[in-house]
């Protein structure tokens, strides 16, 4: 049996060594690091459901995690992640997990008594082939050849999420104090307050990972970063949201769970951060952006946010139409609070029309309806950007545009003044002055002009 484990991590690692050695690229080096932790918390999980539906077992071993003895476990996230990866450009998706599968089928029933399958063994191997394997290689892959962003920044956040609040609590329980029972164990009134509370917290970061994809290219992965220094959404207000974030839901996993433990593991990544990665970042973005990137970190601070947003390179345009009635309160309400890097235009005066609110942000990047006001309410001030953050959450933007739609301000056309009616119907007027099908009066239409920039 000691053999077999000797076997199980030197054979994987030594193919993972060999196949970095062909593979010369750093960012598909770091890529395959990647599918290797995410095959590796997958294989724990995995694990779990194999005790609990009895596709195998291992037998009683020392140095185990969870009865998995720590040295396969380490193997073999070895050979369902970096491996492949590194491999990829000979080893298209469907021949590698091809060969995974004929590994394990193969190598399962070779390495007993350590391993002890059940009648239903094959099960758990194809589920863990494409639960696990499969979206290490995605990831991996993506990563390594910088496509499908939307795809690979989903599947971080996916990574991410399931190491911050599933691996790292359950390691710091093993090891030390706490447990998910107290978890559990909640009422549901105060399980449903523990998760709105979570979410609330992880809004500053869930909206950093979308503005660096966004807005920057790229995603929270230090090897796969922006094309371009983001200084928008979050980064305006504070340089660490991600981090900040991350501390902040393993404080609070450590609270509800009881564990002084996971207290210790906040405390070291907060140590981590300022000692390690600190000096990184500041050393990459320094090189990558230079005299932009130290003027951004003079005014923004990693773990205390500002109050007013950092001004972008160029001010931000909202487009609204001065003839509708909750359109003009939103102006009034933006233009008293004098938004930092924004100006508020007639919707008439853009050259396209326009069906609802639109943002323009420097790049070139747009939004739309609520998601639009939502990026305006970010260049008031802290209390306001986490509103309009929280409505650009995922399904919370959708549901926020349908409420609008079907009670507060339906869709409508404005035409550019002058320009042509969208429809040829009688309610649209030729005339120069007429920019939208509204039938307010003009009394309605008086709104404040812009205030001068802060």
């Amino acid at each position: 049996m000691t053999a077999a484990r000797y076997l199980s991590l030197a054979v994987p690692l030594a193919a993972a060594v060999a196949a970095a050695r062909l593979e010369r690229d750093r960012g598909a080096r770091a890529a395959a690091l990647l599918a290797f932790v995410a095959a590796a918390v997958g294989i724990a999980a995995l694990n779990g459901a194999a005790r609990r539906y009895g596709w195998y077992v291992f037998a009683p071993a020392r140095g185990a995690y969870r009865g998995m003895p720590v040295d396969l476990w380490i193997g073999w996230a070895a050979l369902w992640g970096p491996v492949p990866v590194l491999l990829r450009r000979v080893l298209p998706l469907p021949l590698a997990l091809g060969l995974l599968l004929w590994v394990d089928v193969v190598a399962m029933p070779a390495l007993h008594p350590l391993v002890r399958l059940g009648p239903h063994w094959l099960v758990g191997e194809v589920v863990g082939l494409f639960a696990v394997a499969l979206p290490a290689q995605l990831l991996g892959r993506f990563c390594a050849d910088r496509r499908h962003l939307r795809a690979r920044t989903l599947l971080q956040v996916a990574l991410f999420t399931a190491l911050l609040l599933w691996f790292v609590p359950s390691v710091a329980f093993e090891l030390g104090d706490g447990s998910w029972a107290r978890l559990t164990a909640l009422p549901p009134s105060v399980a449903l307050v523990v998760a709105q509370v979570a979410l609330l917290v992880a809004t500053p970061a869930l909206t950093a990972v979308r503005e660096f994809a966004a807005r920057g290219g790229g995603t929270p992965y230090p090897w796969d970063p922006p094309g371009r220094l983001v200084t928008t959404g979050p980064y305006a207000y504070l340089a660490n949201p991600m981090q900040l974030s991350a501390v902040a839901l393993v404080l609070l996993t450590a609270l509800v769970t009881r564990s002084v433990t996971l207290l210790l593991a906040a405390g070291a990544g907060v140590a981590f951060s300022a000692a390690v990665a600190r000096p990184h970042e500041k050393y990459d973005l320094d090189t990558r952006y230079g005299e932009a990137s130290r003027a951004y970190r003079q005014q923004v601070r990693d773990w205390w946010p500002r109050w007013r947003p950092y001004p972008s390179r160029s001010p931000a345009v909202l487009w609204l139409d001065d003839d509708c009635g909750p359109c003009a309160a939103t102006w009034r309400f933006l233009a008293r609070r004098h938004p930092v890097g924004l100006r508020i235009r007639p919707a008439g005066e853009h050259p396209r029309v326009l069906w609802r609110a639109r943002y323009t942000g420097d790049g070139g990047h747009e939004e739309r309806g609520v998601a639009a006001v939502a990026r305006a309410l970010e260049h008031l001030h802290l209390g306001w950007a986490v509103v309009g953050w929280a409505l650009r959450l995922p399904g919370v933007t959708w549901l926020a545009q349908l409420v609008t739609d079907a009670m507060i301000a339906p869709p409508h056309p404005v035409t550019p003044r002058g320009g042509p009616c969208p429809t040829p119907s009688n309610a649209c007027s030729t005339g120069p002055s007429r920019r939208s099908v509204s039938t307010a009066s003009p009394a309605s239409r008086r709104v404040p002009s812009p205030p001068p920039q802060g």
